[in-house]
């Protein structure tokens, strides 16, 4: 194993956000890193989300909030330089369902600035409760890009190939970290991987400058609007286990219709783009530090569901840690 002094050689499987935001927590802490992915950043689910900083579907609750509340932190720093970074902090309500007492989220709306509860003429129609709160919205494209900027300036590297197994990965590594996302479930194998497919339209914006969600924790339906440098994005759907990523004109169209209740203009906004992604569920994100059957230490940072953006810093510093403590020889690696 390398020395302390030297850092170690580690290979970052994935290079969406999480597996990106980790490459560039490892880096900057002086280690060796090469981010292995087979597509571009550009190319990832994490290209698609809408970048809205609010946990959403991801367990468990406890952990995701803690990892949410660090990433607004560092998310709100970048936000001061919105077009090098993609953040923005942007004013807008959370409604529906997920602002109930019993959401698992209590901490979550403790540790954000300002938030509050939404009064009535504050509301959608239709919505009986909700929440009001300025919070990171990530434009992820060019977040994107900027992580990548970010990692090549720490040193690290990025190498466009498809991992056929971890054990290859980390052959000449110190440790693998793992933030292959959907990927994971043939990679590991872990069955418990699963796609929630998601999708949106993209459209002009006619003047909307607040975001707004309404999104049950378990709705295959949602309805959110979130303003964009490049457009209004306009969800949405939650779909298990729908492997499909070719947009459903149908499905397109009802979600034009939902926003459109609240805005009618949108009815008639030009659609700029159709997108789909499929979010990496898994029952609870797997954050954990294990040896390969080759004997390299991997420490495996997936399944976060759709709140990878809102948890990747919080998920980073605990592969940091987690690497660290393999460094130090002291890291609870299972045999």
């Amino acid at each position: 194993m390398t020395s302390n002094a030297e850092g170690l050689d580690i290979r970052v499987v994935g290079g969406g956000v999480i597996g990106l935001t980790s490459a560039v927590a490892l880096a900057e802490d002086g280690h060796r890193v090469r981010v292995l992915s087979r597509d571009a950043a550009g190319g990832t689910t994490s290209a698609v989300a809408g970048g809205l900083c609010w946990p959403y579907r991801i367990q468990p609750y406890e952990r995701a909030v803690a990892w949410s509340v660090r990433s607004f932190q560092v998310l709100t720093a970048l936000a001061e330089r919105p077009a090098e970074t993609g953040a923005r902090m942007v004013t807008g309500t959370m409604t529906a369902t997920t602002g109930g007492a019993d959401d698992g989220l209590a901490a979550w709306y403790d540790a954000v600035p300002g938030l509050r509860r939404a009064r009535t003429e504050e509301l959608p129609e239709g919505c009986a409760s909700g929440w009001r709160a300025l919070t990171p919205l990530v434009d992820m494209p060019t977040h994107l890009r900027y992580l990548e900027q970010r990692l090549t300036a720490a040193g690290g590297t990025l190498e466009r190939r498809e991992v056929t197994s971890l054990e290859e990965a980390g052959a000449a590594a110190d440790v693998v970290v793992n933030c292959s996302g959907l990927g994971a479930r043939a990679l590991v194998p872990d069955p418990d991987v699963h796609p929630v497919q998601g999708q949106l339209v993209v459209v002009e914006n006619p003047g909307i400058e607040e975001w707004s969600v309404s999104a049950d924790a378990g709705a295959s339906d949602t309805t959110y609007l979130l303003p964009q440098p490049y457009g209004l994005v306009l969800g949405g759907t939650a779909r298990e286990n729908a492997w499909s990523r070719e947009p459903d004109p149908a499905v397109a169209a009802a979600i034009v219709a939902r926003a459109a209740r609240r805005f009618p203009e949108l009815a008639r906004a030009r659609v700029l783009a159709h997108k789909v992604g499929l979010r990496p569920a898994r029952p609870a994100v797997r954050l954990t530090a294990e040896r390969l059957s080759g004997g390299t230490p991997c420490v495996h940072n997936y399944g976060h569901g759709g709140a990878g953006v809102t948890v990747a810093w919080g998920c980073a510093d605990e592969v940091l840690r987690m690497v660290r403590e393999v460094q130090e020889g002291r890291g609870a690696v299972r045999g």
